[in-house]
């Protein structure tokens, strides 16, 4: 078995309220408890998302959110996780790997994504409201031909 093997990349995201931006659900830091100090967090708008570009095609095989510590945790009920190549409606079109039902406060989850590939990994949130997002992690452990970008055992 290879190690699992963490992914990084560049993220943006549908609107950056404040300071809030994408970056920071990939900033090594899961638990904020200040009001959302080191999360996302977009405007409120329609179906906003926020989107990790892995810089190359990878086999996905678990995602893991962490949920803002200090409030409003039903914020990612009903985001849809979707992993793929395609940037079509800013890639909210790639398949989905999983639908979060519930996160609660400042706790993370897993989700599975076996043999999901792609490029691309989409959380969006669907109807009128705000996206906060606090950690994003995404793990392979599959080969692949590109060179591992950080493992967890560093």
């Amino acid at each position: 078995n290879l190690p699992s093997v963490e992914l990084s990349g560049h993220a943006v995201q549908s609107s950056v309220l404040e300071y809030y931006r994408a970056d920071r659900a990939v900033d090594g830091i899961k638990h904020a408890p200040g009001p959302a100090s080191f999360c996302t967090h977009t405007n409120s708008e329609t179906n906003p998302w926020w989107r990790l570009d892995l810089l190359d095609n990878y086999y996905t095989s678990t995602v893991i959110i962490t949920n803002r510590a200090d409030c409003c945790p039903e914020r990612l009920d009903g985001g849809e996780i979707r992993i793929g190549n395609s940037l079509e409606n800013n890639g909210n079109n790639n398949p989905i790997c999983a639908v979060i039902t519930s996160i609660p406060i400042g706790a993370s989850h897993s989700y599975s994504c076996p043999d999901m590939e792609g490029r691309y990994v989409n959380i969006v949130v669907p109807g009128d409201r705000y996206l906060t997002i606090c950690e994003v992690e995404v793990y392979r452990d599959k080969p692949c031909a590109n060179p591992l970008i950080k493992t967890i055992a560093e």
